[in-house]
């Protein structure tokens, strides 16, 4: 494939975890038990993800809506949110592990229950009601699929063209990922193509998907208008033990057009567009007490459907970019998402994209997002993601070659074993650490973070590296509490710039 890259992306997500006691009589301590409950629940699965036991993705292959979770999620100790707003620079505290927080059997049953018999409490409490079970089958005159097990790994097996409920066909699969699979559906009521994301029929997958739900929720009910340039959650429903999410349908990703183009950067003015509609999105989520902790081109979608030639590309359709005719974007897959007040699992972030406070176990909070977007706004740029790794230690040697010197608080406030990639003197223990000479070099190839952009980005970019440096550069600030914030950066210079 042309423009392929080394390495595999994977995809580790966050373990969230409520702190908030259950209390209350009769249905409302129900559903505030089963919500503590259920992100127990979360916590479970994205520490599957955790230790690799899902799918993985290579960057040279081919890419869906979600990937594979990382093998390399060192097992150091899980800390809470920080205390006293976005920028404290107080230690996280310790919180209980995950073995200490397991789920009952009847949670996802219990969460459903409640929100059919009281759909607009259970609104308020963040879970969406779902769908009645006669919508998916009334005035649709079609028959249902066989009945099947799901499959070893708990997906729902199909067959394409059948239905899924009378009230849905399915036309194509468009992915698949941890927690279940991404299909593109004919929704008979709406008369329209959908996304169908189906769950897989495990018991800590459902009831992890309820935490998505809740965030979907919660964002969309404080943008009725849509202008955050979040994914819209039409419906979801319950299908043979299977949670189904309906999402608008949307066209490629931006890896998926980057790859389609062999890895040539973006024209500056899309770049520059994608960007803004990013951070947008994301200071409306930190409004909202949401981190998303998985930002990353496979997760931002445009909504067009069609790539169209670039004008003055080349006549031949071999090296000719197809870009998408309108710019606007789409963030998407909240299964990650993390509430600021609930728990914190240590390790977030597809690593291409994690920040370093993750890596040292320093805790994280709205600034890691940050951080992910700052090397997504690169890769727009370059064409390619700036640190191509898969071990911390790798990993950390790069960003000290872009960026420079790791400061020595973060290093001697490091925690578990990531403290001993650095020797006494507080320095990285590179190369005399690295696994191997591969490793030495994929390190010795990297540049100051202008340097790499020099050599990378469009020549008419060249001419105001000033700028664009200036703005990556505080995105990239090791220390999180001094990373610039979403809303802020949204001022900066760089999106006055014309190119």
């Amino acid at each position: 494939m042309a423009g392929g890259r080394p390495g595999k992306r994977q995809r580790v997500s966050d373990a969230t975890q409520q702190q908030q006691q259950a209390h209350g009589s009769g249905p409302t301590m129900h559903l505030r038990s089963a919500q503590k409950r259920l992100l127990a629940a979360q916590a479970a699965a994205r520490a599957d993800s955790a230790v690799g036991s899902s799918q993985q993705l290579d960057r040279t292959d081919s890419c869906g809506p979600s990937q594979g979770a990382s093998a390399d999620a060192a097992a150091a100790p899980a800390t809470a949110p920080r205390k006293g707003g976005l920028h404290s620079r107080k230690k996280p505290r310790t919180v209980h592990s995950e073995q200490q927080q397991q789920t009952p059997s009847d949670l996802y049953n219990d969460a459903l229950q409640f929100a059919d018999v009281f759909p607009s409490r259970a609104a308020r409490a963040g879970i969406p009601s779902p769908l009645p079970s006669y919508e998916l089958r009334r005035n649709f005159d079609r028959p249902s699929p066989p009945l099947r097990d799901a499959d070893e790994n708990g997906h729902y097996q199909f067959a394409i063209g059948e239905n899924l409920a009378p009230r849905f066909k399915i036309m194509r699969k468009f992915g698949e990922g941890t927690f279940g699979q991404v299909l593109e559906c004919w929704d008979r009521k709406r008369k329209d193509y959908v996304a169908v994301k189906i769950i897989r029929n495990i018991e800590k997958y459902r009831n992890a998907a309820m935490i998505e739900l809740e965030a979907l929720n919660t964002l969309q009910a404080n943008d009725p208008c849509q202008t955050r340039h979040c994914v819209q959650l039409l419906e979801w429903f319950n299908y043979r033990g299977h949670v189904c999410m309906v999402f608008e349908r949307l066209g490629p990703s931006l890896y998926d057009i980057l790859r389609r183009n062999g890895y040539k950067p973006f024209p500056f003015y899309m770049a520059q567009a994608f960007a803004k509609q990013l951070l947008e999105s994301v200071a409306y989520m930190h409004e909202t007490g949401l981190v998303h902790t998985d930002l990353k081109p496979e997760n931002i979608l445009v909504t067009s459907q069609d790539l169209v030639k670039e004008p003055g590309s080349g006549s031949s359709s071999k090296v000719a970019k197809r870009l998408p005719p309108s710019t606007t974007i789409r963030v998407i897959d909240f299964g990650s998402a993390t509430f600021e007040r609930d728990y914190h699992s240590t390790v977030v972030c597809t690593r291409h994209y994690r920040a370093p406070e993750v890596i040292l176990g320093l805790g994280w909070s709205y600034p890691c997002d940050i951080w992910s977007m700052g090397c997504i706004i690169i890769e727009l740029l370059t064409g390619d993601a700036l640190f191509q790794t898969h071990e911390n230690m790798e990993h950390l040697a790069m960003m000290e070659v872009v960026l420079g010197p790791i400061p020595t608080s973060l290093v001697v406030a490091a925690t578990g074993s990531v403290r001993s990639l650095f020797k006494r003197n507080n320095q990285l223990n590179w190369p005399a650490g690295a696994e191997n000479k591969k490793s030495i070099k994929a390190v010795q190839k990297l540049k100051k973070l202008k340097e790499f952009l020099k050599k990378h980005c469009e020549a008419a970019v060249r001419s105001h590296l000033d700028t664009v440096v200036d703005l990556l550069h505080q995105m990239l600030d090791y220390r999180a509490a001094h990373r610039i914030t979403a809303t802020r950066a949204l001022q900066h210079p760089f999106f006055q710039l014309h190119v």
